[in-house]
């Protein structure tokens, strides 16, 4: 369903600087919680990595957003799609996002940066009234903490950074190299029992 092949040939060559330029802007001073990622060959590929913002069932998750570029654009808005899974009432079940900057509110000025921290926006407040989740929808509404526990459980086993026990063990490393040996034991450990608690959380997600 997502678009695979470039468009980089439809887009004037004023557009495609133009996204460069405010990509690259991107890079340097990225908005809080937001970071691009750049695809040198194909500058209509827009990824972005948002921070699940605090104090919201999308916490300490991070997801990924893809953003496909039209050959009009600017004049049409892009699609927007969230590649992380996500229970959210503005996010389809294929990761499409719906959100009125993309829709009637579109602006050929607004830029990426504006659409990127709208989807951010919409993590904090998301908008039942538009939703495209019904289920989300209608939770957020009428059972919140059904519809947090859910979020937030979807947020723990899609949304988790990657290199979690990193950090860990880069902390023994400074108490000398006779800790090294039990980082790798207990990060083996640690891995275990996330697995499991993965698989419960599945479980009852099922079950919900």
């Amino acid at each position: 369903f997502l678009q695979q092949y470039s468009n980089v040939e439809n887009l004037s060559p004023q557009t495609i600087r133009q996204v460069m330029k405010e990509l690259q802007d991107m890079e340097q001073t990225p908005p809080e919680g937001i970071k691009v990622l750049i695809n040198e060959s194909d500058v209509t590929d827009v990824q972005a990595l948002i921070d699940g913002p605090a104090g919201t069932p999308y916490a300490a998750g991070i997801f990924r957003v893809k953003l496909t570029l039209s050959k009009d654009f600017p004049q049409t808005p892009p699609k927007a799609y969230f590649l992380t899974k996500i229970f959210h009432p503005n996010v389809a079940g294929n990761g499409e996002i719906c959100v009125n900057t993309l829709k009637k509110d579109w602006k050929p000025d607004l830029g990426i940066k504006h659409i990127l921290l709208t989807i951010k926006c919409l993590l904090i407040v998301p908008n039942p009234e538009s939703a495209l989740n019904e289920e989300a929808g209608k939770m957020l509404l009428e059972r919140y903490d059904d519809y947090s526990q859910r979020a937030r459980m979807m947020t723990e086993i899609h949304a988790q950074p990657a290199k979690c026990g990193a950090a860990a063990s880069d902390a023994k490393d400074d108490d000398g190299p006779s800790t090294k040996k039990h980082a790798g034991l207990d990060k083996k450990l640690q891995d275990k029992k996330k697995e499991k608690l993965i698989k419960e959380k599945k479980r009852m997600l099922k079950r919900l």
